[in-house]
């Protein structure tokens, strides 16, 4: 299953970077591909830069390309089925400032 998230992953980071000319598709990194045993469905994590406003907008435009999106990967995978994909953000980034912050809030007033 790692090989076939990974290998969905390299495909939609390609298409989303070059083939979607999607005015509401900001600065998108696919973080990661999770796919059901199945292969129907695909959790799809994705990092966006800008505002709330901004990710939204990108995830709406990301869901609008579902179709284009889903077509280039039964084509360059030629899996038995073609997953679903649901895009969702992936927060990791944003958690880990967070923390780094906090760490670096108690080392100094510790100090």
């Amino acid at each position: 299953m790692r090989r076939v998230d990974e290998a969905v992953r390299e495909v939609l980071g390609d298409a989303v970077a070059h083939d979607l000319k999607d005015p509401r598709v900001g600065f998108v990194t696919v973080t990661e591909v999770r796919t059901s045993a199945d292969l129907r469905q695909a959790r799809v994590f994705v990092s966006v830069f800008g505002t709330d406003e901004e990710k939204a907008a990108t995830l709406e435009g990301l869901a609008s390309a579902h179709g284009i999106l889903q077509t280039r990967i039964a084509r360059e995978l030629r899996m038995k089925h073609t997953p679903a994909l649901q895009f969702l953000l992936d927060d990791t980034a944003e958690k880990a400032a967070k923390l780094e912050a906090l760490i670096e809030h108690v080392t100094e007033d510790g100090a």
